[in-house]
């Protein structure tokens, strides 16, 4: 299970906090892992000094709620890809994948839309600002994954704009001094293949070159994705062949000076079929960075970093001709920790982006952005209060013609050893997406939005507060939080139909464009989590999240919003046993849409079982059997829904068509550890 930071420590120190919290984190992940593999989590997570590797640490020390979810719990589950292990075992989280593993996700965090949260790599931010609504999950295998770390909240102080309402950081293969690796071999429902592997180690005399190399290649034949098709569809199933791999190498100068250099190069070949036929996106994508860390002392932190990122894509439908769509983003940044007197630490830094790209398909091609931002966080210290603990900071955002400060106070007050509050204030500020702006193509020929050229940036304030600690009970210890959010939202952005005395001024096929809401609009709700043993063995993690999302306008909950959902996990691992399995749940309620020709219409309400089991074939645990029964009892279920023109019909006639999820899957992987 993935594990929250606060019910599971107490402060003693700046520093030290940040080292039980991983000690914290090893130990949860114990309860669910046997042997070197627990012991090898802590290790790689303590010996992470740098300031972009604790950065969320030392946040979740202030208040801001945070979930990990470590590779041994990905490998547990058998999951494909990384969205898969946002979906089943991160509680308030709610994702769906438009097509099942490595495509498109719609996400769902604290009332978020999915252009609310930002993705980054390694700290190498991953979104497409073509399209905000576009995931970048469709190329993040998981067999890269060292852990995946989500911060719940606006994090625009650190993170820049799009952290709206939180970050979700995939953290790569880390190194290693000693030299170990993994072999993956797998196969499945659908014609899943599977094939991965890494290693990693050190050389030189006093271990200063360190390398990590992984490769993977995912495939599937894939599924129909949808319920309805036109008579005339032929290619129904959605499959995909991802091929990534990475490279990573770090040097010691001295004990406190450091180089590490990462590249990531993946090839994709994406299926995307609609109702009557299925596209193609040939994806090429290269995540390259350097980072270097300079640590002299317990008082003082530095870090400067760059990166380069291309996201090419040739997109087409057979046997037509292809259309490019990509972007280029490139960046540096730099920053410091310093800890110059005993009652505050001071986070400061600097951030520059310039990022272009283009859409011949949707005939989008904007200018190239540069974004320059500046930012403190000023953090009490144990010295100040053992027991409060408080961070306050601000940034300024200079982005072509616009600019935009924006802050954040967060704080902590342990009441007991065994019970605290927190809260967090902060405010955000989005630009308008490319497409928002700029698409003046409508593919389909029906029902597509206009960009507008005269949309305002979106700016929010957020607040959120939160109650938990520890309790013991049969002589173990559970964890619980209840917390609660409330974010205001001015200029919302968001898709409205074309008034009628406009529509001559837009093109055929365009029924709607993009707008400002007039009105501000507020999202507000709630979360609940309990987590713990439950003997020696068995251990769980419950979640609820409650979200009230309302159009002002009509006073109903917001289309495709759940207000409700449920997540839960049982891990069952007994010590000194070769075997081990578990159980994901998630429950989604209801949801509802307009849909062209049928007025409101509902969906959701479903459940979706995951079960898994391991066995180690040999005493040091080398060779090792995976099975994972994705949708254990074949629910079937609706992701999104909506309608269609019948081919060769009255243009009056429509039909209604559900986007399904993934039907029950086998996964079976075999694993050789070294």
């Amino acid at each position: 299970m993935p594990v929250t930071k606060r019910p599971l420590f107490t402060p003693v120190t700046s520093l030290s906090a940040i080292s039980l919290l991983l000690l914290a984190v090893s130990s949860v992940q114990a309860q669910s892992t046997i042997g070197a593999d627990a012991i090898g989590v802590q290790e790689i997570l303590i010996s992470e000094r740098s300031i972009e590797s604790t950065l969320p640490l030392e946040l979740a020390n202030f208040g801001v709620d945070l979930e990990i979810v470590t590779d041994q719990l990905v490998r547990d589950h058998g999951f494909v890809d990384v969205a898969q292990s946002l979906e089943m075992l991160v509680p308030g989280l709610h994702l769906t994948s438009q097509a099942g593993a490595f495509s498109y996700v719609n996400v769902q965090m604290q009332g978020s839309r999915s252009s609310d949260i930002l993705w980054t790599l390694d700290g190498v931010r991953i979104n497409n600002r073509l399209y905000n609504s576009t995931s970048p999950a469709d190329t993040l295998p998981s067999s890269m994954i060292e852990r995946v770390e989500v911060l719940k909240g606006s994090h625009g102080l650190m993170y820049g704009t799009q952290a709206i309402a939180g970050v979700v950081n995939v953290v790569t293969r880390g190194f290693s001094s000693t030299t170990d690796g993994n072999i993956t071999v797998g196969t499945g429902s659908h014609g899943l293949q599977r094939l991965n592997g890494y290693i990693r180690g050190a050389l030189g005399q006093q271990n200063q070159h360190k390398l990590v190399l992984w490769a993977s290649k995912d495939e599937t034949d894939g599924y129909e994705i949808y319920d309805r098709y036109q008579p005339t569809a032929t290619d129904k199933k959605r499959g995909y062949d991802v091929n990534s791999v990475g490279l990573k190498y770090g040097f010691e100068f001295t004990p406190d000076l450091s180089l590490s250099m990462t590249g990531i190069v993946t090839e994709a070949e994406l299926g995307y079929p609609n109702v009557s036929r299925i596209s193609i996106n040939d994806r090429s994508e290269n995540i390259f960075s350097a980072k270097l860390d300079y640590i002299p002392s317990d008082t003082a932190k530095f870090e400067l970093k760059g990166y380069y990122h291309t996201w090419d894509t040739d997109y087409y439908t057979p046997p037509n001709p292809s259309d490019y769509w990509g972007y280029e983003d490139m960046g540096m940044s730099a920053a410091a920790v310093l800890s110059p007197h005993r009652y505050f630490d001071y986070h400061i830094g600097y951030d520059f982006q310039t990022y272009t790209g283009q859409d011949d398909y949707l005939l989008i091609s904007g200018e190239r952005e540069d974004v320059h931002a500046v930012y403190t966080q000023v953090r009490s210290s144990d010295e100040l209060s053992e027991r409060f603990r408080v961070a306050a900071g601000v940034r300024y955002n200079k982005t072509g013609g616009n600019d935009a400060t924006v802050w954040n106070v967060s704080g902590v007050y342990d009441l007991t050893d065994n019970l605290y509050v927190q809260a967090m204030a902060a405010t955000s500020f989005m630009l308008p997406s490319a497409e928002n702006l700029y698409r003046i193509h409508c593919p389909s020929g029906e029902n597509c939005t206009h960009g507008n050229p005269n949309l305002a940036p979106e700016e929010s304030i957020a607040f959120n507060a939160g109650v938990g600690g520890n309790f013991n009970l049969w002589q173990r210890q559970f964890s619980w939080q209840v917390s609660a959010w409330d974010r205001t939202v001015d200029n919302l952005i968001t898709r409205a139909a074309i008034p009628a005395e406009m529509v001559g001024q837009f093109p055929d096929g365009f029924t709607n464009t993009f707008i400002n809401v007039a009105n501000e609009v507020d999202v507000t709700g709630t979360e609940l989590l309990l987590r713990g043993p439950v003997s020696e063995s068995l251990s769980f993690d419950l979640s609820y999240t409650y979200s009230k999302e309302v159009d002002t306008g009509t006073g109903q909950q917001i289309q495709d919003r759940p207000r409700h959902q449920y997540k839960g996990s049982l891990s069952y691992d007994p010590q000194n046993q070769r075997f081990g399995a578990n159980l994901a749940m998630k429950y989604v309620g209801d949801k509802s849409t307009d849909v062209t020709g049928f007025g409101r219409q509902a969906y959701g309400d479903y459940y979706v079982l995951d079960a898994g089991a391991h066995i180690y074939l040999d005493a040091n645990e080398q060779h090792r059997v995976t099975l994972r029964l994705e949708n254990l009892l074949d629910e079937k279920y609706a992701t999104s829904t909506s309608s269609a023109a019948l081919t060769g019909s009255d243009p009056q006639e429509r039909f209604q068509w559900r986007r399904l999820g993934v039907p029950r899957t086998v996964h079976l992987n075999y694993s050789y550890s070294f």
